[in-house]
């Protein structure tokens, strides 16, 4: 629950609750216990992780290529539609998008189940160059109430696979930087 930039905070911004609070259903994992909710205008927040930070070495990322997964979970109160987005960015040493994940935002509306829902998506054979990872996601309600009632979103993770791309990145496809 640590470690996010607020970038947009809009309505009553961003808040974190505990599970299952009004008008939710527990989360599949009982070790969540707690979730951040929107509210009624836009709220994104991300996160930039240093794959060199976390143990993450260049000839590893450049060359094997290994897959990145990226998950997030997230649902609605049954009481209260809500639209839920997210973008998750590869990025070089110079901050530039070298591969992105952004599908289209989904609406659920109101009177539904209240379930949670998985969103997955796995970077394979990407640009040698990624040295960051971007992960941005929040949403907002669809009924416009005061209060929280967007999106609730928990347990997001970024997964580097033992799996590795299937086409290993030739010597000239190396950034410049790692060319001998």
């Amino acid at each position: 629950m640590t470690s996010w930039q607020i970038d947009f905070n809009g309505g009553d911004q961003w808040a974190v609750e505990s599970l299952p609070e009004d008008h939710g259903i527990d989360f599949r994992d009982s070790e969540v216990r707690k979730y951040f909710v929107t509210s009624f205008d836009l709220c994104l927040k991300s996160q930039m992780v240093d794959l060199k930070a976390e143990g993450y070495w260049e000839e590893l990322l450049d060359t094997f290529r290994p897959d990145i997964v990226v998950k997030d979970w997230f649902a609605a109160r049954e009481d209260c539609g809500c639209t839920y987005r997210i973008k998750v960015h590869l990025v070089s040493a110079r901050y530039t998008a070298l591969a992105t994940f952004e599908p289209e935002p989904v609406t659920i509306e109101q009177w539904n189940d209240a379930s949670w829902r998985e969103v997955s998506h796995t970077f394979s054979d990407y640009p040698p160059g990624v040295r960051h990872i971007l992960f941005q996601h929040g949403g907002k309600d669809t009924q416009y109430w005061k209060g929280w009632y967007g999106p609730r979103v928990t347990n997001s993770s970024i997964i580097i696979s033992p799996k590795t791309a299937r086409n290993p990145a030739p010597p000239s496809a190396q950034p410049e930087m790692m060319r001998e």
